[in-house]
């Protein structure tokens, strides 16, 4: 099977690419920008195809013969649709590294489609949500009568410049919980609470994360918060930024605020990326009172973003033909799947 990485030549996009050659396999590396990509196509000996989203005709000549796309071009609020319909009508399976709740809630709701062609929809096949979703996952498995999921997770390096630009995009949506099995809009930083790493007590606040979703989907458990490790200081600044609102989604300061993510943001070095880690953890509990928690250490998000998505598609480079439809990650690749990455484990 002919697969591609769209959005080679961004900064997560080229970290897929280089482990992608390093494991032997021969993507088609594509994006917008035909002199951006071919540096990297050289470099390495592959297939370049350069096309918008925003011409249908265009893309879906991009696609031909492509047999499943790793879609690695953010903000997925714009991007994710048309690659997904475009994989819909020529049937190539469809993998994001989002982590964006909305971008969820769409690919989810393509699922009929999706099977009818035979194809596997997975968004979050990266950092968002691999391991929150797998971790959610084994605690269900472990307690089955769990009614609510808590996860959060700290992490080390900074953030990409796609990541900046999609947490700016999340300013003028607020924050959201599952509450009831149902999808609620919340306040910017609507709880906090502090949780265990080393015997330091570690502060985090709500954030609206992809599993508020996904980790329903996959587990069942109707009450769902996700929070990040933060200084106490940002969500001070956070719950000052609800004064403004609606103010925060507006074009005109969307654009403002992105344009300050360009010219400041570059994503962490690779030295900084081989210093810092990531911890996840997950706590649910039932009605009867019962509880349990679990922890994971995990490498630099991006590092677990590059080995998550690849394991994914070396899975269906394999089995062209699992159960077709939308799957979370859990869901597709089991709950133990984490495990199974270059140096995660189970605190």
């Amino acid at each position: 099977m002919d697969w591609m990485i769209y959005g080679a030549n961004g900064y997560t996009g080229k970290m897929v690419v280089e482990e992608a050659v390093r494991r032997g396999l021969r993507p088609v590396l594509a994006g917008r920008n035909a002199a951006a990509l071919e540096p990297l196509a050289q470099q390495h000996g592959l297939p370049v195809r350069a096309f918008t989203l925003d011409n249908p005709t265009a893309l879906r000549t991009g696609l031909n013969g492509i047999g499943l796309v790793l879609h690695c071009a953010g903000p997925f609020s714009a991007t994710s649709a048309p690659m997904l319909d475009a994989c819909l009508d020529v049937g190539a399976h469809y993998l994001d590294i989002t982590g964006e709740i909305d971008v969820f809630a769409h690919c989810h709701s393509r699922d009929a489609q999706a099977r009818q062609k035979g194809i596997v929809v997975l968004p979050g096949a990266g950092f968002d949500v691999v391991p929150t979703d797998c971790l959610a996952a084994m605690l269900k498995r472990d307690l089955p009568s769990a009614t609510s999921l808590v996860l959060a997770f700290e992490a080390g390096g900074g953030p990409s410049p796609g990541t900046a630009k999609t947490s700016v995009e999340g300013l003028g949506k607020g924050g959201r919980a599952r509450i009831g099995g149902e999808l609620r809009r919340v306040p910017l930083a609507w709880k906090t609470r502090t949780f265990e790493r080393d015997g330091e007590q570690r502060f985090a606040m709500t954030i609206p994360w992809g599993d508020v979703y996904t980790a329903y989907l996959s587990t069942g458990i109707p009450d769902v918060e996700v929070y990040m490790g933060v200084p106490p200081s940002t969500a001070i600044k956070l719950r000052r930024l609800r004064l403004l609102g609606p103010l925060l989604g507006l074009g005109p300061v969307q654009s403002l605020l992105k344009r300050q993510v360009e010219k400041k943001v570059r994503g962490p070095s690779d030295s900084t990326r081989g210093k810092t880690g990531c911890v996840v953890w997950g706590e649910v509990r039932d009605d009867q009172g019962g509880e349990l928690a679990r922890q994971l250490r995990t490498p630099n998000g991006y590092e677990l973003t590059v080995t998550a998505s690849l394991g994914i598609v070396q899975r269906l480079l394999v089995e062209p033909a699992p159960t077709p439809g939308f799957h979370t990650p859990s869901q597709l690749m089991g709950a133990d799947y984490v495990l199974s990455l270059p140096g995660v484990r189970l605190a």
